[in-house]
């Protein structure tokens, strides 16, 4: 697995490309693809950096692992490619938009649109095996995706960090609240959401709302 990924990120991360366990992650990754039909592309496992280079960062969305259906993952986590029918949390998520911020269902569901825009969508694992939900768990991807939460929060400032259900929200350890707006609610998956834990949350404006406050540009969902 070759760690080609933006300047920006290299920057702050190259000790972490470092150390042994990263060097055991790519060993396993590269084994991986080369025996079975994971995702996303191997070129674009490390998109959510390609596309929101550090200094750019304004947002960042906690995922947990990439899609493993086939044409899903794009190595932005909740975003399909485009001309894939959306997942359910992918669809709860633009439905809470709509309501919170009165927008139109979207035919697209890829969220590059959000990454240019500054939305870091950071999956703890960037990598699955084909139709094997958690295939790439606790192999080194969550000390590396860790470490990325901890130097968003260390060289930023004024970031809005959306940590949705359980599993975000036990990152919150990892980020400085006194210079960023930290916001939590559950899961969009239906299980959560059919239960009263997402809709409702207006994340999305209570974002803008700081954003404009601090004097950065809203983002456009």
């Amino acid at each position: 697995m070759e760690v080609n990924i933006h300047p920006s990120w290299k920057s702050v991360l190259q000790e972490e490309f470092n150390k042994p366990y990263f060097s055991q992650l790519t060993d396993f990754v590269k084994k991986e693809y080369a025996e079975n039909i994971c995702y996303p592309k191997g070129k674009q496992i490390f998109s959510a950096f390609d596309h929101c280079p550090l200094d750019r960062v304004k947002v960042v969305i906690i995922g947990q692992d990439p899609y493993h259906g086939e044409g899903q993952a794009n190595g932005l986590c909740f975003s399909v490619h485009d001309g894939i029918a959306h997942p359910p949390s992918l669809i709860n998520i633009f439905r809470e938009i709509g309501q919170d911020l009165g927008t139109s269902y979207p035919i697209s569901g890829n969220l590059e649109r959000w990454a240019s825009q500054g939305v870091l969508l950071l999956n703890a694992t960037l990598t699955v095996r084909a139709n094997e939900a958690g295939s790439h768990q606790n192999k080194g991807w969550e000390t590396f995706t860790d470490a990325v939460i901890k130097a968003v929060s260390a060289h930023c400032n004024n970031i809005v960090f959306m940590l949705w259900g359980g599993y975000a929200k036990k990152k919150t350890s990892l980020i400085d609240p006194t210079k960023h707006c930290i916001l939590t609610s559950g899961h969009p998956s239906p299980l959560s959401a059919n239960k009263g834990y997402w809709f409702g949350n207006k994340h999305f404006s209570k974002a803008n709302a700081y954003l404009t406050s601090v004097g950065k540009e809203a983002i456009n969902w």
